[in-house]
């Protein structure tokens, strides 16, 4: 069998015949298309696969790095659920998501929608894309001079906050803000905040583009300010994004190592420490790897286990949204 295809040669139209063979795959010369997967396949298989499943038997073992793993069955899992500090970790997960999924999502939401709806629009769209690039900013400074930038900002004894705090009469308020269990948690979460601020705002904007201005025009000329915009119509349109946003920011909210490793080290006690850096430390610190190992396989099922009720609830809410109309 065989069959014509158009084809274009300057400004000449023609038709080439083909061998049908040729169009199916696994037959012909284009069967060969899944060998250009063969190298992604293998990278993945040697970066991914191979070291998750080392690593879920590690957790099954004693190991301290230098003589072969001893297999020790659940013991590592029977110590890790009767472990204070690996409790206080996830609880201090939970801060984490508030400070990286739940706050930067709702303001950027309406930041996004303040830059494209109110101030692309008096102001010009280079306006909006410049202060939509200050916002990200943070996101693209490495975490070791972001780091050092709010380590001098929250120092104890000269640090800018406490001097700032000082020069106004507040002395009452200086704290030693990364040094006491009261208030480390608390910083490192406005610096979280901060950094992760930019990423909600550009997804959104982006996902503003796509949104037909008529609508804004319409609802505009009908009355309706800018909540009842944002509400009706920026909302519902840009609902894809938000759940995309909402699950990329838990998951790095899950899987923070970089700022706690940088200001606090999990510290003072374990006011600040979270299941990443709590893994790191039994890997390089501790040397128990096989703990190590666990800590880490237990974090990688709780991000699975996330990963799949957000996408269940988003293909839930666009199945109910085609049903509605």
């Amino acid at each position: 069998m065989a069959s014509t295809v158009p084809f274009v040669r300057g400004s000449r139209r023609t038709r080439v015949r083909v061998d049908d063979d040729e169009l199916i795959p696994g037959r012909g010369g284009r069967g060969v298309y899944w060998l250009y997967l063969l190298p992604g396949f293998a990278l993945l298989t040697l970066v991914v696969i191979v070291p998750l499943v080392w690593n879920v038997y590690l957790s099954f073992t004693e190991w301290r790095g230098i003589r072969p793993p001893e297999f020790i069955g659940l013991e590592n899992w029977a110590e890790l659920f009767a472990d204070e500090a690996f409790w206080a970790s996830f609880r201090n997960s939970l801060a984490m998501i508030v400070a990286m999924v739940i706050l930067p999502t709702g303001i950027g939401l309406v930041l996004a929608s303040v830059l494209f709806d109110v101030i692309g629009k008096r102001f010009g769209g280079r306006v909006a894309s410049f202060l939509r690039a200050t916002y990200y900013l943070p996101q693209i400074l490495p975490v070791a001079i972001a780091g050092i930038v709010i380590g001098w900002i929250l120092r104890p004894q000269n640090g800018a906050l406490n001097t700032i705090l000082t020069d106004l009469g507040l002395g009452d308020l200086t704290r030693n803000w990364l040094g006491s269990p009261d208030t480390a948690l608390g910083s490192i979460m406005v610096v979280l905040v901060w950094v992760q601020l930019g990423y909600p705002v550009v997804i959104f904007m982006a996902a503003l583009q796509r949104v037909d201005p008529e609508l804004y025009e319409a609802a505009e000329l009908d009355g309706a300010g800018w909540w009842d915009r944002f509400r009706s119509i920026t909302v519902p349109s840009i609902r894809p994004e938000v759940f995309v946003v909402t699950l990329t920011c838990t998951i790095a909210a899950l899987k923070v190592f970089g700022p706690i490793y940088v200001l606090t080290r999990g510290g003072p006690g374990d006011s600040t420490l979270v299941p990443s850096y709590y893994a790191y430390s039994e890997f390089f610190q501790s040397q128990q790897v096989g703990y190590g190992a666990t800590i880490a396989t237990a974090l990688t099922v709780l991000i699975g286990i996330v990963s799949i009720v957000f996408i269940r609830a988003q293909n839930a809410a666009e199945r109910k949204e085609r049903e509605g109309r």
